[in-house]
């Protein structure tokens, strides 16, 4: 990529023809430039570094900056105040601690909605539950599909959570698109291209978890092939990656939130259950990530974590989860922050089976 790209953002309220006026006048002093969409934001990408005088009647850009490395539209200097994505009526990236929780694998209506009652109304956002599960072996249980994305659709239904779930393939992208409220794309498919086209393509809001042997730099590489589709609806997720340490599943690398802070204006979510696998150290791995100023927190919560078709043995119990949520508040007073809610949770104080 050349050295001297240079990326020009504009307002918003900046019209196409205007934006076209811009591109035909660079074109003609012999830049070679292209128009992009951060959202709704215009950007000229150009290879000219110079100053090029424009008539006055277009309008300026309000920033030009300098691209490299791959990254354009996930630049932190496109944003200083930092985008916040919209999950449903939560929103992620405003200051607050949004908290994701529930099954790594939905597993019947029950189970979902025994979590639900579980994390409802007590420190949750959103619910997470897996429909369609790439596994690393053909024979482990590998979701229940769509009849499992109807059984999340019915709990949020009945709940008012929205729900975040993982899609594992180009051809099912619109149709998981049309019963989540955001999409996730797992560590395995953090660099599959062709899906992230899609689900940007598909504009609901995306969580993009790192890839266990991938570098920062390719994190927000492959936020740039969902932002390139117009879609800024984007969170960065550090789930833990692989090295030679096996005491816990992964290794949680918590410089990468803060290096993700500071180099992108997306916001940033954090997986303590998959990057540690043990429910004792799920909360301190929470607490240190919010420190680092983790804006979300993903967290496996089951009712019978024992029986689980799927990462059962890093779960919490509900019990555990309204201990992890105590002490995320404390710490969040502490840092000037807050702990977001959903109120409006018909299910909150309904009894919990099986919560022990």
């Amino acid at each position: 990529m050349p050295s001297s790209e240079m990326l020009h953002v504009f307002q918003p309220t900046v019209e196409v023809p205007e934006l076209n006026e811009w591109l035909a006048l660079l074109s003609s002093r012999g830049a070679d430039s292209s128009l992009m969409w951060l959202g709704a934001t215009p950007v000229i990408v150009t290879t000219e570094t110079a100053t090029i005088p424009a008539p006055p009647r277009l309008a300026r850009p309000v920033v030009t900056v300098p691209s490299g490395d791959g990254v354009r539209l996930g630049r932190r200097e496109l944003r200083p105040e930092g985008t916040v994505v919209s999950i449903g009526p939560a929103k992620i990236g405003d200051g607050s601690v949004a908290i994701f929780a529930g099954p790594c694998a939905v597993e019947s209506s029950e189970q979902m909605e025994d979590v639900a009652r579980a994390v409802a109304g007590r420190g949750v956002v959103g619910l997470r539950g897996g429909a369609f599960k790439p596994r690393t072996s053909p024979y482990s249980f590998q979701g229940l599909k769509w009849s499992g994305l109807e059984m999340l659709e019915e709990v949020r239904l009945k709940t008012g959570l929205p729900i975040l779930t993982e899609v594992v393939d180009t051809r099912h992208v619109a149709s998981v698109a049309e019963v989540a409220d955001a999409l996730q794309i797992g560590a395995r498919n953090m660099q599959n291209f062709e899906l992230l086209r899609e689900v940007g393509a598909a504009g609901r809001p995306v969580v993009l978890k790192r890839g266990f042997g991938c570098t920062v730099d390719e994190v927000l590489g492959a936020a740039e092939y969902i932002l390139a589709t117009g879609n800024d609806q984007v969170i960065l997720c550090e789930r833990g990656i692989r090295t030679f340490e096996q005491a816990t599943r992964f290794t949680l690398d918590i410089s990468a939130v803060a290096l993700f802070k500071q180099r992108s204006h997306l916001p940033v979510m954090v997986d303590p259950s998959h990057s540690t696998g043990l429910p004792k150290l799920v909360e301190p791995v929470a607490l240190a990530a919010v420190a680092a100023g983790a804006d979300a927190l993903l967290v496996d919560v089951h009712t019978q974590p024992e029986k689980a078709l799927c990462d059962g043995a890093q779960a919490l119990r509900p019990s555990g989860f309204r201990e992890l949520v105590g002490r995320l508040e404390m710490l969040a007073l502490g840092l000037g922050r807050n702990v977001s809610v959903v109120v409006d949770v018909d299910v909150r104080d309904a009894p919990v089976a099986q919560s022990a």
